[in-house]
């Protein structure tokens, strides 16, 4: 059972990761900062349960907050009640939800600089067990975008 849970885990916890995209964000502690990333092209690296992912996306100045305000994906949408942004820390908890209804619990703790991020932490797939460790590192590759470049 375990290992079908860290099998289903790894992609969808790789996936929650990879893409960020805004949040309804009603109770959050700290209001993120209008721009604590640069646009530009980025290159990010997701890892969780051994399963590590490198993409590229273009991040226009309009995109900066799905690309850096809080973490969901296109499979899963989620919530976080809990976002702390300023002085180069960031961290984030909250709930992920797919289209079935099933939830996760959700935890991200790291830094950021304009050109780079860097943010651990993990997903609990059921109350009362342990997290499944993750990671996202994320860098500015360029100011401007190639022409082929895929949008966030």
């Amino acid at each position: 059972m375990a290992i079908r849970i860290a099998a289903v885990a790894a992609p969808a916890l790789a996936g929650a990761i990879l893409l960020a995209s805004p949040s309804r964000d009603l109770h959050a502690q700290t209001p993120a900062p209008a721009q604590p990333v640069l646009p530009g092209y980025w290159e990010y690296t997701t890892s969780a349960v051994g399963d590590r992912n490198t993409e590229t996306k273009c991040v226009r100045p309009q995109d900066i907050s799905r690309f850096f305000g809080g973490i969901s994906t296109r499979r899963y949408s989620c919530t976080y009640p809990v976002r702390e942004v300023g002085g180069g820390n960031a961290h984030f908890e909250g709930v992920c939800t797919d289209r079935k209804g099933r939830r996760f619990n959700v935890r991200l703790r790291g830094t950021y600089r304009p050109e780079s991020f860097q943010f651990n932490g993990g997903a609990q797939l059921l109350r009362g067990t342990p997290y499944i460790p993750a990671s996202i590192t994320a860098r500015r590759v360029a100011a401007q975008c190639p022409a082929n470049a895929e949008y966030f």
